[in-house]
């Protein structure tokens, strides 16, 4: 797919992975649907006024069927379409198994993966009708190989994987491609808070020792739109954890 003038709505895109994501797609001409649950700042918004494109912010609960439906037809009206959806909102309520609530395990699944599923069927129709379109869902190494103390975010991130190789498995036919980033330790807000001695000891489990960058993951993402047949896969991107 040529991404030049196509429109591309990133979930959780005020920050971090989704934000890199987001410029990377402005930065080869795609017009950009910055989204995320609170309002976004004209800072953030003029953050790509440098790339040519047409930049729109749109807020809402992806884990709400409607708000999800409404937001998609937001989209559509300001710009057009949606030919790339991005579903890289995520959140996280960690805690050991013991002591985890039913809330902290649901609420994360919602938000991680019935807010993939949400945004997916809303965009659906209109990527089928054209016979076009490319999703790709931001999953985690987690969702590969598990984590002590995040049996929800991992039940919620190797769910994303299943629900998009079945899903692309449909839409397959249609020309529209379903693919998954699992990304591993990557530099963000959270990472930034942790101490010293907790970022050494990730960094041990890492074979190529660093932290990943969010331009990382997003050429990667920008890779998935662009091959026209690709799909129904997971590319890792996390230093080798996962191998």
């Amino acid at each position: 797919m040529e991404i030049k003038n196509k429109n591309v709505f990133v979930t959780g895109s005020s920050r971090g992975i989704g934000l890199a994501i987001a410029h990377k797609f402005a930065s080869l001409g795609a017009n950009v649907v910055l989204n995320g649950r609170s309002a976004l700042s004209e800072d953030l918004l003029g953050q790509f006024a440098d790339y040519g494109v047409k930049v729109v912010g749109i807020s809402g609960d992806i884990s709400s069927s409607a708000d999800a439906k409404r937001m998609v037809a937001e989209a559509i009206e300001a710009l057009g379409s949606v030919d790339i959806l991005v579903n890289n909102a995520g959140i996280t309520k960690d805690g050991m198994m013991l002591r985890m609530t039913e809330e902290d395990f649901e609420s994360v699944l919602k938000v991680n993966l019935t807010g993939a599923f949400n945004m997916s069927q809303a965009v659906l129709k209109p990527m089928t009708k054209a016979r076009e379109g490319a999703i790709i869902n931001v999953s985690s190494v987690v969702g590969l190989i598990g984590n002590a103390g995040q049996a929800n975010y991992a039940a919620s991130k190797a769910g994303l994987i299943g629900f998009s190789k079945s899903l692309a498995r449909e839409v397959a036919g249609r020309n529209v491609r379903v693919n998954v980033i699992a990304p591993g330790f990557v530099e963000s807000d959270m990472t930034a808070v942790l101490s010293d001695k907790i970022k050494e000891a990730m960094t041990g489990q890492i074979p190529m020792k660093r932290f990943g960058q969010p331009d990382e993951v997003a050429e990667v993402a920008a890779f998935l739109a662009r091959q026209e047949y690709l799909t129904g896969q997971v590319i890792a991107i996390d230093g080798g954890i996962s191998m």
